[in-house]
């Protein structure tokens, strides 16, 4: 483990707890819906058998729950022992059969050719070596599988006096409009000095992942910019507004 790791395994052990209140409203909002329909009107079409999927970074479990109530094969990894059991606990109340494992996303403990689809939310920014967790996520996909990552520039405005404007602004809008602020309710300072040591933290998104996938043979990419617009609620949009979360597909 690095000492990088570590300190990202350490803060997500922090925020298990709340992290996991928030999953849980999720599953029972209008979220749920919105984002199976998302997922299947980009996954592969699987005929004869149960869609294998894997969840990357999978936190309090939210993707994986929503895969499996589907009827898939649903297979989660995570980093940090404390959201796995969060994860855990939520199938097990829903009686959903996954699987769960603890694993770093740069190097996963799967055959190649394992998965039709790999999906991943808020995660990809948090790596260390994204270019290398890319690289493996391509080798467990079969041929004709498909891989969604869900992430922003969270982090932009550390770097870019333009992104910092927005950021300040999106604070003096939740205030204005008496909304809960979510960068005041968490522990910016510990992410925002995690952040400033991470690659993807200062670097346009998704046009290098773009970038990366292609050179590692993904043969279609494919990206969509405002994922927020369908599955934020009002407060998020207001919280969010000047960090659009993004999709960026590929098949490999």
């Amino acid at each position: 483990m690095t000492e990088l790791l570590d300190k990202v395994e350490n803060y997500w052990d922090k925020r298990s707890e709340g992290y996991c209140q928030v999953n849980l409203e999720e599953l029972n909002s209008f979220k749920k819906a919105e984002w199976i329909d998302m997922i299947n009107e980009y996954a592969p079409k699987i005929t004869g058998r149960k869609m294998k999927v894997l969840d990357i970074g999978t936190g309090p479990g939210f993707l994986a729950i929503i895969m499996a109530s589907c009827g898939y094969d649903v297979t989660a990894v995570d980093y940090t022992e404390a959201m796995l059991q969060k994860a855990k606990n939520n199938a097990k109340s829903l009686n959903l059969g996954i699987q769960f494992q603890r694993m770093d996303a740069h190097k996963l403990n799967f055959a190649d050719d394992t998965f039709d689809l790999i999906i991943t939310r808020n995660l990809t920014w948090n790596l260390e070596k994204p270019q290398e967790a890319y690289k493996d996520w391509y080798r467990v996909l079969t041929s004709g599988g498909i891989l969604l990552n869900f992430d922003a520039n969270w982090y932009h405005h550390l770097f870019y006096p333009e992104k910092r404007k927005g950021y300040e602004q999106d604070r003096a809008n939740a205030k204005a409009k008496k909304i809960k602020d979510h960068y005041i309710t968490t522990n910016t300072v510990a992410m925002e000095e995690i952040a400033r040591s991470l690659p993807l933290s200062k670097i346009y998104r998704p046009k290098w992942d773009i970038g990366v996938l292609s050179e590692i043979g993904f043969k279609r990419i494919f990206t969509q910019n405002d994922i927020g617009s369908r599955v934020w609620n009002e407060e998020e949009k207001v919280n969010y507004g000047s960090t659009p979360m993004f999709m960026i597909g590929a098949e490999k």
